[in-house]
């Protein structure tokens, strides 16, 4: 079996948590792991690592590379979107690198799964239908949940059955009835024979096909699996999923996926509570709560969120309107990662702005210079090795270097523990947009 791990997303649910550089999937809030490395691992007890095709956003390759050393697995098939296109096309482009008519698994790398042995009878009772029929995942309600789609189970096909019809997000009393009727959730993970999904992806969707034959990905329309194939084709089938499953797409899933204490308060970080209840809490920071119920409380240094749990799905609305603003902030964390390692914000102002790098061992940034801004480097943490136009430095714990603007500089950690440098940035004009790189060991434009 071939494995497609979808590992696109733009980060708008749980926001402040994930931004567009950091969406859900990356983010480790589950036993120190992100649930994209969860999902990598769900996926290699079903297949091994060359079998296994990871379809991720462009400006996520160094994450998910990051990730995956972590957990010590190499993928050698990683492909790059240069934009999303929604899960259909990034399926397509996925079986456009695999050869024969295999048999293909698709995961979302965003969702939460206990894999235990009823997960691997499900993709084994999955794989004996997949030759004339697209499968997919049902899981049975645990509660009538108006943030997911449904499945109707038909006639049964022995391993499953045929699905009779897709219902989309209901509403509640809608949802109530769906339960009774024995509908399931739509887990959003499909089996197939790779020649029988184009088969009918030329038939429903002739345009996104097109993608096999071309590159023209940007031109693309953006379509689901479900949308532009499941609802269409008379070969959808669906196998219940007898395991716990949940898509986190929501602060309100969090909440019910967190460890409570004796007032149903769940939260991470230091958080102080007094007569409150049932809420969600989590924070970089000391947070206290006072008098409070059912509330999601989120706080990430750069944006305090506030929201009723059963609102948490309205989330991308705010999203919506900073993106109209075009503030950064739905892009970037106060702590960004690079292939290099990672920066955090620690405070700024119009013409300055103060940063912690972090620079992993034997890793180096980019030989580059800055027009609009001058830096000012200090050691806190091992031993640096810096450049500055024709000067070669090595600073220790304390020592500084001043970088003016216009130098051409490069900071590099030659040891084996990470390097803490604080940075301290003074100009009229300190945007990320002022780098020009004349070399970069990744690549990078």
């Amino acid at each position: 079996m071939k494995i497609v791990i979808l590992a696109g997303g733009s980060g708008t649910r749980l926001f402040p948590l994930s931004r567009e550089e950091l969406p859900k999937q990356f983010i480790e809030i589950f036993e120190n792991r992100s649930l994209f490395q969860h999902t990598v691992r769900r996926a290699l007890m079903l297949a091994d690592p060359e079998d296994i095709y990871i379809v991720a956003n462009e400006k996520h390759k160094f994450r998910v590379l990051d990730q995956l050393a972590e957990i010590g697995v190499e993928i050698p098939n990683i492909l790059l979107e240069p934009v999303a296109k929604n899960t259909l096309p990034a399926v397509i482009y996925a079986l456009r690198e695999i050869g024969g008519d295999a048999t293909v698994a698709v995961m979302p790398a965003d969702h939460l799964i206990d894999a235990n042995e009823d997960f691997i009878k499900a993709f084994k009772n999955a794989e004996k239908l997949a030759d004339n029929h697209i499968v997919t995942f049902g899981v049975k309600p645990t509660h009538p949940h108006t943030g997911y789609g449904y499945i109707k189970p038909g006639k049964e096909l022995g391993e499953g059955f045929l699905v009779e019809r897709f219902i989309e997000k209901p509403n509640r009393e809608t949802a109530e009835m769906l339960i009774r009727e024995g509908c399931l959730w739509n887990s959003g993970i499909f089996v197939f024979s790779k020649d029988l999904f184009l088969e009918e992806c030329g038939k429903h969707v002739p345009e996104v096909l097109g993608l096999l034959e071309k590159t023209d990905y940007i031109s693309l329309p953006e379509v689901s699996i479900d949308k532009g194939v499941m609802e269409k084709t008379d070969k959808a089938a669906v196998i219940p999923l007898n395991t716990f499953w949940s898509d986190v797409g929501s602060f309100d899933a969090i909440y019910e996926l967190y460890k409570k204490d004796d007032r149903g308060n769940a939260i991470s970080g230091e958080i102080l509570i007094v007569d409150s209840e049932n809420n969600l809490a989590i924070s970089e920071r000391l947070l206290a709560l006072v008098g409070v119920r059912d509330l999601a409380v989120i706080d990430t240094g750069d944006v305090v969120l506030v929201s009723s749990k059963k609102d948490s799905q309205k989330i991308r609305d705010i999203v919506r309107i900073l993106r109209e603003k075009g503030d950064k902030r739905v892009e970037v964390h106060r702590t960004a990662y690079r292939p290099w390692g990672s920066y955090t914000v620690l405070e700024e102002g119009q013409f300055y702005r103060i940063k912690r790098l972090t620079v992993l061992p034997k890793k180096r940034l980019s030989l580059q210079r800055h027009y609009h801004r001058s830096e000012h480097w200090v050691v806190v943490k091992g031993t640096a090795k810096v450049v500055v136009d024709d000067r070669e430095l090595l600073l220790r714990n304390g020592e500084s270097t001043f970088i003016r603007a216009g130098e051409t500089h490069r900071l590099e950690n030659p040891g084996m523990i990470p390097l803490e440098v604080i940075e301290v940035q003074i100009g009229e004009f300190i945007d990320e947009d002022d780098i020009e790189r004349l070399e970069d060991d990744f690549r990078r434009d």
